[in-house]
């Protein structure tokens, strides 16, 4: 029987990033480790593995073994994830390849809550301090009042406390200054936020200073 600790690290890994390329090895989303195994299952997609500074090219049968036999061998780190499931484990690859996709999607970046908290660090824009998503909230510094609108150049990330304070008047009637000038990201930022992260590093052999991607 498995237990409650592995089922929630069986979840936890299922929900894991994938970097999905095109047939061209340009990226072009980031997917979740169920969506790449669903691609995987059907041979629509392959996974890239980057060792020792080449890229190895796995079908689904070739990782299963490369798993089994890693996993024979107790050859795993901290910063894998694994899927325990009934005949076999299995590697949540890190990049997969699409097998049959040669075009570049249309990238926007999507204008909401969650990519102004990172834009912004989860840091208040006015007292400077960092705080959970819970307490955060979104301000505008022109408001609506005054015919400030909604866009990536006046919406910033504030504290409660801040947003009360500065109420709806703009930051100099308020006796208050930002932190940091407003801008709409260049990059996507769930990707910036997750690249960083140890164990997406090699995203960085295939996304560019320039690149765009959309988040599943």
């Amino acid at each position: 029987m498995i237990s409650a600790t592995t089922r929630k690290a069986q979840s936890s890994a299922m929900q894991a990033s994938v970097l999905a390329l095109n047939k061209t090895y340009s990226p072009v989303h980031v997917i979740s480790a169920k969506r790449a195994f669903c691609l995987l299952s059907k041979d629509i997609a392959e996974v890239i593995s980057v060792e020792d500074g080449s890229f190895m090219n796995y079908d689904f049968g070739s990782w299963i073994e490369i798993s089994e036999l890693r996993a024979e061998f107790n050859e795993r780190n901290e910063l894998e994830d694994w899927i325990l499931s009934v005949n076999f484990e299995i590697q949540v690859p890190r990049v997969v390849r699409l097998l049959r996709y040669d075009r570049i999607p249309n990238n926007t970046i999507k204008f909401n809550r969650r990519n102004i908290f990172i834009r912004d660090s989860y840091r208040c824009q006015y007292c400077q301090k960092k705080f959970s998503v819970k307490q955060l909230s979104l301000d505008h510094v022109i408001p609506r009042s005054h015919g400030g609108g909604m866009s990536w150049e006046n919406i910033v990330s504030a504290c409660r406390r801040c947003n009360t304070k500065k109420g709806g008047r703009t930051p100099s009637q308020a006796g208050m200054k930002l932190f940091q000038k407003p801008a709409k990201p260049s990059r996507n930022p769930v990707l910036l936020q997750q690249v960083k992260q140890a164990k997406y590093e090699c995203w960085k052999n295939f996304v560019g200073s320039k690149e765009l991607l959309t988040c599943d």
